[in-house]
């Protein structure tokens, strides 16, 4: 069962430049990969095992060596060495697909059925276009008599033989993370073959992956256009609808598709998912209760209800819900994080105890340990222990910078050129453009900084309806950038009647979340400060408040903060003092051009004297003063942020310094803010 045709080690695919970025030539240890592939190819095994050892000295963690590594030791019939390399694979990068069908090999050289079972399922799980993983279990079921599942097998090893090569490779290149190559393979595959459904839903989700989700949403047009009944596209269409929170076509492509399958587990959960895009909170909850019976992985679908009833306000039921969810699994760091993320909770000495363990625990993925780490952050800073708490929270925080992309060069050059491109000159030239409606109130800042609270205070007011922090802005900014990097240069040769139009479009895209039907609703998308310029060109007479906090305070505040997706800047105490620097630099400039359009509002102040807050607030609105904003806490409305329940109980002053309990610890954040220490009061 050893000799198997297409067991091999995947060589570096070569076709077209890779679109979701520069790709620089091969470093010496790619290089050195590459050549341990050509040996593993050649069958010289020895020289390879020889060479992997080698490299591993100098890059002991990297995955291509380690795998190259186990697949000659296997070959020469060391096994358990191979199997121990392996594990070291597994512990350092668990998603890799191909690691398990090495595993399964190793497993069948030792004669243990079973054990090849499960490594086979394991690899077919991560990373479905795995000819070989398929074939070897259509094997070993029917040696152990599972005839039902072997058929399933063969079948899945079929269909995977009628598909062009380059694209099963490039599906588990995918699969493995190795997005680079798999675009580069698909491609030049399309390049080559024209249109092909299953190359083009391949690049798509590539796409997807990467972020650039207008080229997937029009891949996947495409491919709907070309196989109306591509139930899978359709599925990842409407994904690609979610995450753009086009969540009234989203639904759409949902219902289509449970009008072909009701019962189908994830065209439901997708449906849930539309249901809270919209506002549909009970309903969201009620399919989730429904899918509920009959889960294999109940865990998700408990947060899922956890996190619409804390939406929602029912802060008792969301405990319940997310208590349930870790009970389901031990090392279910989202649930904790979850509770954590409750900024009321206090766990208990048992959980932490769990806590603890769970994250020390090898076979605990990266992703569950980062949450952990960061509940546990918040758990010990609970019990006065900050020292602990400051490990914990410095241990998430690399975690994740380590799994990104952040390039803090990029925020400070589009800064720049915000400063050069959003002239007065450029605002006196469009006085006259833009949509005249004022229905917008934009809230804007930093993450932490109580934008929350101003959102709470504001849509307290019968004329405000709070809304979430909506993309629109950032949709259309990634439509002005385009591939070739225009935006904010662009802004400069556009007319009156093109700001008009993005208005327009702003105010008929945002109607979706406007369930109440209020005058007035707010947009709290914090990270709008850099893009104040074309806010005023296209909607001249919106509101523009900018909520401002103690740089400390805030920059410690975003530190201990485990995002869901987003604010990339905030896992390292440089990178946050880097973006309030830039964050000032550019406000300073919004108010230099723009003078009278935006209003600053100190968090201090706003804690200090509420009412006077208040009145000044509704004042710059337009708004008659209402008592009803000043007792903001006391207002039913969904909030979707980590500041949820704070802003349901009355203001406190216990925030403002809460960060000088890890003040020992801090001198890099304060060294790094330089400057603006003071001068964000000016």
């Amino acid at each position: 069962m050893d000799t198997i045709s297409e067991e091999r080690l995947e060589a570096p695919p070569a076709g077209a430049p890779c679109q979701t970025g520069s790709v620089p030539g091969p470093s010496p240890v790619e290089i050195e990969v590459q050549r341990l592939r050509r040996l593993i190819e050649a069958q010289r095994f020895a020289e390879a095992r020889a060479g992997a050892a080698a490299l591993l000295a100098a890059v002991p963690e990297n995955r291509d060596v380690l795998y190259a590594c186990a697949h000659a030791q296997r070959r020469l019939g060391d096994v358990s060495a191979a199997l121990e390399t392996l594990s070291r694979l597994e512990h350092l990068h668990p998603r890799f697909s191909r690691l398990y069908q090495e595993r399964g090999f190793c497993h069948i050289a030792l004669r243990r059925a079973p054990e090849a079972i499960e490594a086979f399922q394991r690899a077919v799980s991560i990373s479905p276009a795995l000819p070989v993983s398929w074939s070897m279990l259509e094997g070993l079921y029917r040696m152990t008599g599972r005839t039902a599942e072997a058929a399933q097998a063969a079948s899945q090893a079929a269909r995977l033989r009628e598909l062009p090569a380059e694209i099963v490779t490039a599906s588990t290149l995918f699969s493995d993370g190795e997005l680079a190559r798999a675009e580069e393979l698909i491609r030049a595959f399309l390049i080559k073959n024209g249109h092909h459904v299953e190359a083009m839903r391949l690049l798509a989700r590539i796409g997807m992956e990467s972020d650039i989700l207008d080229d997937a949403q029009l891949l996947l047009e495409g491919v709907l256009e070309l196989s109306p009944d591509y139930h899978a596209a359709r599925f990842d269409y409407a994904q690609v609808l979610l995450k753009r929170q086009l969540y009234v076509e989203a639904e759409s492509q949902a219902e289509k598709l449970l009008a072909v399958e009701r019962t189908h587990r994830g065209h439901r959960t997708l449906h849930a998912m539309t249901q809270v895009g919209l506002g549909r909170h009970e309903r969201a909850i009620e399919i989730y209760r429904e899918l509920l019976a009959g889960a294999t992985q109940p865990a998700e679908l408990h947060l899922s209800i956890a996190h619409l009833l804390k939406t929602q306000g029912f802060t008792e039921a969301a405990i319940e819900e997310y208590r349930t969810a870790a009970s389901c699994r031990d090392d279910y760091g989202d649930a904790y994080w979850s509770l954590a993320n409750l900024k009321t909770y206090r766990f208990t000495d048992e959980e932490v105890t769990r806590m603890i363990a769970a994250e020390a625990r090898a076979s605990t993925s990266g992703d569950d340990r980062c949450h952990l780490c960061f509940a546990l952050g918040k758990a010990l800073e609970d019990r006065e222990d900050y020292q602990q708490s400051f490990q914990y929270y410095s241990r998430g925080n690399a975690l994740r910078r380590a799994s990104s992309a952040y390039q803090p060069e990029h925020i400070e050059r589009n800064a720049r050129l915000q400063i050069e491109v959003c002239t007065p000159a450029l605002f006196a030239r469009h006085r006259a453009g833009g949509a005249p409606a004022a229905d917008p109130i934009f809230i804007v800042g930093l993450p932490r900084a109580g934008s929350t609270l101003i959102e709470q205070i504001l849509a307290s007011h019968s004329r405000v309806e709070g809304t979430r922090e909506l993309a629109d802005v950032p949709r259309l900014v990634a439509q002005l950038q385009g591939r070739d990097s225009r935006y904010p240069g662009i802004l400069s040769s556009m007319t009156g009647e093109d700001f008009r139009r993005l208005g327009e479009k702003y105010l008929s895209d945002s109607r979706a979340y406007r369930l109440m039907g209020r005058p007035r609703f707010i947009d709290k998308m914090p990270n709008n400060f850099r893009h104040i310029g074309l806010i005023h060109l296209m909607l001249p007479n919106a509101k523009i408040i900018d909520v401002r906090r103690e740089p400390m305070a805030c920059c410690f505040g975003n530190f201990k903060q485990l995002f869901a997706q987003g604010q990339v800047f905030t896992y390292d105490l440089r990178d946050i003092a880097r973006y309030y620097r830039t964050y000032l630099d550019l406000m300073r400039h919004w108010h230099a051009a723009l003078p009278g359009r935006v209003l600053t509002v100190h968090y201090e102040n706003v804690v200090d004297d509420l009412e006077g807050s208040v009145r000044l607030l509704l004042e710059f609105c337009g708004l008659e003063f209402e008592p009803a904003c000043v007792s903001f806490h006391e207002t039913r409305r969904s909030v979707r942020t980590a500041s949820s329940e704070q802003v349901r109980q009355p203001i406190y002053r216990d925030g403002l310094t809460q960060w000088r309990h890890f003040e020992p610890w801090l001198e890099p954040l304060r060294e790094a803010l330089g400057e603006a220490l003071t001068r964000y009061r000016e």
